[in-house]
């Protein structure tokens, strides 16, 4: 019975840790089309309510997603600062194998950390070199700046490695991928082997086709419905009917149930542009919700749709969350593992993620169309600021007319 009951307890702590999974990517400037270096997380986590929030408590402003929590503003879970500065996370899970550490979860704090007094990627080894130790993280930090730097930090309590995406020792395209696994490790330990191969294969063919440029990456990445290791595709056989069930198996697919978010930072091309930096925010359930636009220079006032509410809430995310409901409506017995596909796509066209895609496409030319006339001197912080209001207005006005929601209605 007691051998039960640990072996229980010992299952039951490597679930709880999967759910703090997440699949990352980060590629160098000097490999992209307009030479800005991109950093790229899909969030998986317990945590559902995600929203952003504008921080001016540090040496840097910046912007970092959050939990719908009380203590929301202790931890950032990726983000950038105007420095053009930018960090994300994994869980690595096997970086502190037989460390008897208690301190951990501390990839939040850390990441808040650096946000608020890094401004290059060496800013950050630096940090991580003085920090005290243990430092309480098992984790593969993705970091870019506005210098051409572009590295992953494979972390555990007492040390480190870095990859660096500039060394073509490790990759001929500027390209790392990372998931919960950090590889200078033992590689037979850790998770996500899975959608780390469908990550690596899809944006190495990406990058061969030069499709790697950001209308694509959500696309690409977190709405990626191939498993590699079964060859199942689920956009290749779509369900007849929106109306009748059809569940799939969705495990170790790039989305999954525990996905909360997606964020894609586009860094600085040099030190000269820093106020070009931006990031992309997919907020709720990537396969029913929408990309939206932020930038730093812009102002603390970021559109409506992605800041946290008096409720610790989001409207994208809260609306995202239920239309994702009707994707997993089994709720008991592993149910969550099977989603409901009529709901998503269907040969109707009609699922959330067909009328999702309009919205965000127009969301995307519209900003395409700002982004290039801000690097041209164009524009200012007034125009991103009308832009943002645009974007809410038009959120207010499809969402009400495709699925009769009120996004801003309290």
């Amino acid at each position: 019975m007691k051998f039960i009951l640990i072996s229980l307890f010992s299952l039951l702590l490597i679930l709880n840790e999967q759910t703090k999974a997440c699949t990352t990517f980060l590629i160098s400037g000097k490999y992209t089309v307009d030479g800005k270096p991109i950093l790229y997380k899909n969030r998986d986590t317990d945590e559902m309510q995600n929203s952003l929030a504008f921080f001016n408590d540090g040496k840097y402003k910046y912007i970092g997603l959050v939990d719908g929590k009380a203590t929301w503003n202790k931890e950032v879970w990726g983000g950038y600062n105007e420095a053009g500065f930018a960090i994300i996370n994994t869980a690595a899970y096997n970086n502190n194998i037989g460390d008897t550490t208690k301190l951990k979860d501390q990839e939040g704090v850390v990441m808040k950390l650096a946000l608020q007094t890094c401004a290059t990627v060496q800013d950050f080894e630096n940090l991580l070199k003085s920090m005290h130790k243990p430092l309480g993280v098992d984790a593969n930090y993705g970091v870019i700046d506005a210098f051409g730097g572009a590295a992953y930090y494979e972390t555990g309590n007492f040390r480190f490695t870095k990859f660096d995406a500039n060394d073509t020792t490790l990759t001929k395209n500027g390209i790392l991928v990372r998931t919960n696994h950090s590889m200078s490790m033992d590689l037979k330990k850790g998770f996500g082997f899975n959608r780390y191969n469908t990550a690596f294969n899809t944006l190495n063919k990406a990058y061969t086709d030069k499709k790697i440029v950001p209308q694509n990456l959500f696309n690409l990445l977190s709405r990626n419905l191939y498993h590699t290791l079964t060859k199942t595709d689920l956009s290749a056989d779509l369900p007849k009917l929106r109306d009748v069930p059809e569940f799939k198996f969705f495990i170790d697919y790039i989305p999954r149930e525990l996905t909360a978010s997606a964020i894609m930072i586009v860094g600085a091309k040099d030190q000269r542009h820093v106020k070009e930096a931006m990031m992309w925010t997919v907020l709720g359930f990537p396969l029913t919700s929408v990309a939206i636009p932020t930038w730093i220079s812009a102002g603390e006032k970021l559109p409506k749709a992605v800041t946290m509410d008096k409720n610790l809430k989001s409207p994208i995310c809260l609306a995202a969350l239920k239309f994702k409901a009707e994707c997993f409506p089994i709720t008991y017995d592993r149910g969550t593992n099977y989603i409901n596909f009529s709901v998503v796509a269907n040969m109707q066209k009609n699922g959330y993620l067909q009328l999702l895609q309009p919205i965000e496409k127009e969301i995307f030319e519209k900003a395409n169309g700002l982004i290039s006339e801000i690097g041209k001197g164009k524009k200012t912080e007034a125009d991103i600021q009308s832009f943002y209001s645009w974007i809410d207005q038009f959120l207010a006005k499809t969402y009400k007319e495709q699925f009769k929601i009120d996004l801003f209605e309290n």
